[in-house]
């Protein structure tokens, strides 16, 4: 558990993915925010498990937290979201990024999703702005617009610390591809340096840890840091030289194997798609229908 000035953290790392979840709160208060969290799902199985989701409950029942937020960087393509699951335990509102209805709209297509499903965010209970601060307790927080990995990415920055989701990553990982339908290389550079204009001190979690082999998984790391360290980043990098990396490194990345399922239901808030009439609900495999992969 991490200790800053007036908040608490405890990081979740699921090894299966490599997504890291956080839960965070005021110390004095006990509200809190529970970020990105997971659904776990057997793909080969067609089955869902909440181990994930279930240890952030023990924490929150453990410190007697009252949750206000359950707070999506953005529309994961590696993990299912657990956000409603969480929601029906211990409350509060999922909330995401506005911009998330651009990426509906794109995939509703993709899926070619039910008639009634509206790409207008409503699946969410709140939708930040660029800059919009909200409460966590007596906490407050800022939501920051970073697009370039997908176009809805929101970083949430409190108590000296910023959850970065996944503009970037551990320095020796560097940063996310930007090959998804809306994202751009060149957007993420800007998003990327806007963080790293926050204070040098401010700690930043990432929401993925790719480890080489020499390290165990690691998730905290600094705005100092990142700029002297980060391989695709640091002070000295210039946006078209990281263009140029970031676009040919993305044309060797495999899909990630989770992205079929998984969007689809991180578009719904964690929702699964509605049951057919037998009650069996079903994730829509659209074939040769993802654009720019092979």
């Amino acid at each position: 558990m991490s200790n800053h000035s007036r908040s608490r953290l405890e990081a979740f790392y699921d090894g299966s993915t490599g997504t890291v979840s956080y839960v965070v709160w005021e110390h004095a208060s006990r509200h809190a925010a529970l970020i990105d969290p997971v659904l776990d799902f057997d793909f080969r199985a067609g089955r869902t498990d909440t181990a994930s989701a279930d240890r952030m409950l023990a924490c929150v029942a453990e410190h007697g937290l009252i949750v206000d937020w359950i707070l999506e960087t953005h529309a994961h393509a590696d993990h299912l979201s657990s956000a409603r699951y969480l929601q029906q335990h211990v409350g509060g509102r999922i909330a995401i990024g506005e911009r998330i209805r651009d990426v509906q709209a794109t995939f509703k297509k993709i899926y070619n999703l039910e008639r009634n499903f509206l790409p207008d965010g409503s699946q969410f209970d709140h939708l930040f702005s660029d800059g919009e601060r909200f409460m966590i307790g007596g906490l407050e927080a800022t939501a920051l617009w970073v697009p370039g990995h997908t176009p809805a990415d929101m970083a949430y920055l409190l108590d000296g610390i910023v959850f970065v989701g996944d503009t970037l990553f551990m320095p020796d990982v560097g940063s996310a591809r930007a090959d998804f339908p809306g994202g751009d290389a060149r957007t993420l550079y800007r998003s990327m340096h806007r963080l790293l204009a926050l204070p040098p001190e401010t700690t930043m979690y990432v929401c993925h840890d790719y480890p080489p082999l020499d390290r165990a998984p690691a998730w905290r790391t600094s705005v100092a840091e990142q700029r002297a360290q980060n391989r695709h980043v640091r002070d000295g990098i210039d946006e078209d030289s990281f263009v140029a990396m970031r676009t040919a490194r993305d044309a060797t990345l495999e899909v990630p194997t989770l992205i079929l399922p998984a969007i689809q239901v991180n578009v719904r808030a964690g929702q699964l798609p509605p049951a057919d009439d037998n009650g069996v609900a079903y994730l829509r495999i659209p074939i040769n229908a993802l654009p720019g992969h092979r």
